[in-house]
């Protein structure tokens, strides 16, 4: 039981460990285009792909986006014919830009609101699991104020400082019986305030393709009392800890982008992603009551994850314009550190969009992606859950756009 119990407190951090919750959702365009955007100059959405790029837009303007993730999980206990599915649950990020300065001048200026991490994983309370985990809801958003200069006509700089406010509350059972013959349940709940920084370079070839290179730096998401509720017998209650502390590092993105334009109407978009999860090498915490839990230090070992993305946009008239795209995404977790809220391995991403101008000054995009996840088996070294996990999702997404 004290081994169930160490586990379950180890578990938190997942919420900013993997491609499952690692929102790759920041602009309607770039989703219906794969993900990609760093080597293009196509909205305001370039203070997040790229701060380089927003010196290059044609005009200012505000946009606001949300996106609806629809995310469908099957598990298979080794052993066992039954199959259990995760409950419905929508999680919304959002997004939203503003750009400012005289498209003449060669300094502007932008500020976004975003959420790079969340996500939101229900299972039946009684489910095979129920003792790694039965519910995580989890979000961070990030504020990013940024600069960008244009230092000659072919090549633009730029940077924002980020603030990133977390939360998260993760449930489970635990191996204690209650009076009434039910399981003893534990909830986590934890907020962060933190500070971190993104910039890129963007450069317009004498060959007429555009290159971008940018950098989002780690956070070290540091939780500080945060909440440890347990729904025990109550001669066990002065046992247990209500009270933790943890840092957790949010890992770093590297990206290379490249933009090609074989006509005047479409643009071309190709990413590279590095993300540096080698920062997550393991997991410590500090309880403030260690009568029965023990300050925990269990190591992860991730490894550093690509995912590379393709897209294209054909603008047919003034009015429409057309976006595909396509990804794959390489997990970082290793094998034996696979878990029920953060059921991930290598991915196929598959995405289409279109964008409405109803005049030139207003804007409408809607987005479509789809994610298939392959299946991954294999045992968890903490908790000894064993099987098979299998994963689609489904993110619908739109946003609004005014030009000024």
């Amino acid at each position: 039981m004290k081994k169930i119990l160490l586990s379950f407190l180890m578990v938190i951090p997942v919420w900013g460990f993997s491609q499952s919750f690692q929102v790759n959702l920041q602009g309607q365009k770039q989703t219906a285009m794969g993900g990609a955007g760093t080597g293009v100059a196509i909205d305001e959405a370039s203070v997040f792909f790229n701060p380089g790029a927003v010196s290059f837009l044609k005009q200012n303007g505000v946009q606001g986006g949300v996106n609806g993730i629809m995310l469908k999980t099957a598990f298979n206990q080794t052993g066992s014919n039954l199959t259990e599915h995760n409950q419905n649950k929508l999680p919304t990020p959002f997004a939203a830009y503003a750009v400012f300065g005289s498209p003449e001048n060669r300094l502007r200026f932008g500020i976004g609101v975003y959420t790079p991490f969340g996500g939101a994983m229900h299972w039946d309370p009684n489910w095979t699991g129920k003792y790694a985990v039965t519910s995580l809801d989890l979000q961070a958003i990030y504020i990013q104020p940024t600069l960008s200069l244009k230092i000659s006509d072919n090549i633009g700089i730029g940077g924002g400082l980020v603030y990133s406010l977390g939360k998260v509350d993760l449930q489970r059972a635990i191996p204690i019986t209650l009076n009434n013959g039910e399981s003893s349940t534990a909830q986590l709940k934890g907020t962060s305030k933190d500070f971190g920084w993104n910039a890129g370079i963007y450069v317009k070839t004498l060959s007429g393709i555009s290159i971008g290179l940018t950098h989002r730096s780690k956070v070290n998401a540091t939780v500080k009392d945060g909440d440890a509720n347990f729904n025990i017998p109550d001669a066990l209650r002065s046992t247990f800890p209500t009270k933790f502390n943890a840092t957790l590092p949010l890992p770093a993105t590297s990206t290379l982008g490249f933009g090609f334009y074989p006509s005047e109407k479409t643009t071309i978009a190709l990413d590279i992603n590095w993300v540096q999860w080698h920062v997550y090498k393991d997991l410590s915490f500090d309880y403030d009551n260690n009568a029965r839990i023990p300050d925990t230090h269990s190591p992860r070992n991730y490894k550093d994850a690509a995912t590379f993305r393709l897209g294209i946009e054909n603008k047919a008239n003034s009015f429409l314009a057309l976006r595909a795209g396509i990804g794959y995404a390489l997990t970082p977790v290793n094998d034996g550190y696979v878990t029920p809220e953060v059921p991930d391995a290598n991915r196929l991403l598959l995405s289409a969009g279109i964008g409405l101008k109803p005049s030139d000054r207003f804007g409408v995009d809607f987005s479509f992606l789809y994610e298939n996840v392959v299946a991954r088996s294999g045992t968890n070294i903490e908790t000894g859950l064993s099987g098979t996990f299998k994963t689609v999702a489904y993110i619908p997404g739109v946003a609004l756009s005014y030009k000024f």
